[in-house]
């Protein structure tokens, strides 16, 4: 009889990776962190957005003998443009690549205006929106920019900014992507940021204002006036009807 040989097999170990991103923690298959070095990992985020559907993919480097996963890419998924899309109007798309602090990154912004606009506006839209984030993301590194995107801090601004071009019912960066490290001298100068643009009322002046009273006064004038002609002819309608319905009795 040949003998047995046994073959002996190691159980599969998991170590913990942290997602600073949505401040979690997943396990994944490895004996030790540097198991997991320069893994990739696909996440959906839909229920950290609260419906918003975006696609994450992270990679893994080691810090203090730990494993943290940071974020290369953000991708807004294609059904939840097609839902936010309607008739009558007008969306307008972009893609380029603009320096941050610490890498070169891909910007693909999505914008959706109100309604069915002209060439010469969408153009001007996408060439302001173009210029505006590079200006915002040549002072910051690519966790903040990710960061910001997912709470939704970077495209507010964006479309407050490009409410004076055209009103928009959707702003948003379809996709963000960390193409390659940047050397030191391509990393661009800090400039002083941007204040978020904020919305202000016009301050009326004493002469718009007297106007405005003037023209509520009239209006209610007309509304009283319009009360009282209906209850008139009210009136009148069932003074008739009782005298229909008496000579009827009559006759």
């Amino acid at each position: 009889m040949p003998k047995q040989t046994k073959i002996l097999t190691k159980r599969k170990k998991f170590t913990e990776a942290e997602i600073p991103l949505i401040n979690s923690k997943i396990e994944l298959i490895g004996n030790s962190p540097e198991d997991l070095k320069d893994r990739t990992i696909k996440l959906d985020l839909t229920r950290q957005l609260k419906g918003k559907s975006v696609e994450a993919v992270v990679k893994i480097k080691i810090e203090n003998d730990k494993a943290i996963a940071y974020p290369i890419k953000i991708k807004l998924m294609p059904y939840f443009i097609r839902r936010m899309i309607r008739k009558r109007i007008s969306y307008v798309e972009d893609s380029f690549e603009t320096p941050s602090q610490e890498s070169i990154l891909k910007i693909k912004p999505f914008l959706i205006t109100r309604k069915r606009v002209s060439r010469a506006v969408r153009k001007t839209l996408r060439n302001k929106t173009k210029n505006w984030i590079e200006d915002y993301t040549a002072g910051k590194k690519d966790n903040e920019i990710f960061n910001e995107i997912l709470s939704n801090r970077l495209q507010r601004p964006l479309s407050i900014m490009l409410k004076k071009t055209y009103p928009l019912s959707l702003c948003e960066i379809r996709v963000l992507e960390v193409i390659r490290p940047l050397k030191p001298e391509e990393i661009p100068k800090i400039e002083k940021e941007k204040e978020p643009i904020k919305e202000t009322t016009p301050k009326k002046s004493p002469k718009t204002a007297d106007i405005d009273e003037q023209q509520i006064k009239k209006a209610e004038k007309e509304i009283k006036e319009t009360q009282k002609k209906a209850i008139k002819i009210e009136s009148k309608t069932k003074e008739t009807k009782q005298k229909t319905k008496k000579e009827n009795k009559d006759k």
